[in-house]
């Protein structure tokens, strides 16, 4: 970890750097804010992998149709999730300076603003997925991602009302209550898969889709609990009964559509990616795209815990901003990469030690496990690159610097990360490996161009104290 206050030191001047033991307060205050929302990301993940675990005891075919449909899913949704992020900043700067009013305003005008994204986006869902027979994927396996796809569609405007809601308690620094209703709604969705994809306690036996309606039914209880607390919990009425007379101001909108869409876009830049990353396993067989979904499992469950440091850098960045403390900004963010990359460092070590094992959770096909192996071992290499740039990331969104980082984006996953991989997986030969590689390859590329960013804005911002 030290490597990166030493990079720090390098583009920063040397009076603003600290030492690892300075550090201490902002590891602290970084972690009470992202350790809820770290076990939020983790329930979620824990959900996917008791998703991959049953259904992958189904069969090798139901396995693979669960990747492609969640390879297709995971754009909605990444950008969906970005989309609704963008009030986090927004709302953080506000909350720093003390203007309630103006958080008021953020939430009202989000809400409509999102709710609108919601309806065109499950739209677009649905058209896409009337096109999944073209996409050059195993029929049988296209049946059963089919059952699990539209299903899982429907639940996306619960699940956006849901993260609305989250990522405004984020603002406000409260991050308790979205772990508490993921917990309850995770426990539930894993009691409904055992019970709706083997028919148990008498109920039928729906397979790949009994996993998804039981994600449907757990997102829109979800929804409902949140809003439940939004109106009745005296934190969250305060900001409802601020709302002026007039709620929706255009202009408001506006600001925060420039703002969101880019973050989308940028999300979704690197979700395409690996998208289109597993439609190019799926091109090499089902046994490929089954083990690649066995190691996208595990990239998400330690990609989504470290998540949690990137919402508390995003958290804290914007509070300290928003109160005009430039150099805590600052120091909030690094320290956010240090604990990223401690959390990543843990899971590759992890990984590297069990990887194989680990695939025997999901299948006992002699055909997928070797393969999932090699996955595994990439993978935990390629987590390094993944917690710096997720940090810096999130740091420069709660600065709301997002514009320069979409194009770093660009670069990364589309200039540098699929073509990589298209050349090593094919060209080369190298397989499921070759295209892992090839994201490996665009994730150091983003981690050194966002770290980069990170160091200079905020040298910028600092020297105007």
């Amino acid at each position: 970890m030290g490597i990166f206050s030493t990079f720090a030191a390098r583009f920063f001047n040397k009076r603003h750097n600290m030492t690892l033991q300075e550090y201490i307060p902002f590891y602290k205050r970084n972690l009470k804010v992202a350790f809820p929302v770290m076990v939020t990301q983790a329930g979620q993940v824990l959900v996917q992998l008791a998703d991959n675990i049953m259904v992958g005891h189904l069969g090798a075919a139901e396995l693979a149709g669960v990747s492609f449909a969640n390879a297709i899913i995971m754009i909605g949704l990444v950008f969906a999730i970005g989309f609704t992020q963008g009030v986090t900043p927004v709302v953080g700067q506000h909350f720093g300076k003390g203007d309630g009013r103006a958080v008021a305003v953020a939430l009202s005008n989000s809400a409509v603003l999102n709710t609108v994204m919601a309806v065109i986006l499950t739209g677009i869902m649905l058209l896409v997925g009337a096109c999944m027979d073209s996409m050059g994927q195993d029929p049988e396996v296209l049946a059963h991602a089919k059952d699990y796809y539209f299903i899982i569609v429907a639940g996306f405007i619960p699940m956006i009302a849901f993260f609305n809601i989250r990522f405004f308690s984020e603002g406000i620094g409260n991050t308790r209550n979205e772990m508490w209703i993921t917990i309850g709604t995770n426990l539930l969705n894993i009691f409904l898969n055992w019970v709706l994809i083997y028919g148990n306690l008498g109920a039928p036996r729906l397979g790949v889709a009994g996993a998804a309606w039981a994600t449907l039914i757990s997102r829109v209880l979800g929804a409902v609990a949140f809003l439940i607390i939004l109106f009745r919990v005296e934190e969250y009425r305060r900001f409802v009964r601020l709302t002026p007379h007039k709620p929706i101001h255009l202009s408001e909108m506006l600001r925060q559509f420039k703002l969101s869409l880019p973050v989308s876009l940028q999300s979704l830049l690197e979700v395409t990616a690996f998208s289109f990353a597993a439609i190019m396993v799926g091109w090499i067989g089902k046994y490929e795209l089954a083990a690649h979904q066995i190691a996208q499992n595990l990239s998400s469950l330690s990609f989504m815990i470290a998540t949690g440091i990137g919402s508390a850098a995003t958290i804290r960045v914007s509070h300290q901003f928003g109160a005009g403390r430039r150099k805590d900004a600052f120091h909030a963010g690094v320290a956010a990469i240090h604990m990223a990359v401690a959390i990543m460092v843990f899971f590759g070590i992890l990984f590297i030690s069990l990887h194989r094992l680990i695939p025997f959770m999901y299948t006992d096909d002699p055909a997928v496990i070797p393969i999932a192996g090699k996955l595994i071992i990439i993978l935990a290499l390629y987590q390094i690159f993944d917690a710096v740039q997720l940090a810096s990331r999130s740091s420069l969104l709660g600065l709301k610097d997002i514009n320069i980082p979409l194009a770093f984006s660009a670069i990364s996953y589309y200039v540098i990360c699929l073509p990589c991989a298209y050349l090593l997986g094919f060209t080369f030969g190298m397989g499921p490996e070759g295209v892992w590689t090839g994201l490996l390859l665009g994730l150091a590329a983003a981690a050194l161009m966002f770290c980069t960013r990170f160091v200079r804005i905020s040298r910028k911002y600092i020297a105007t104290e």
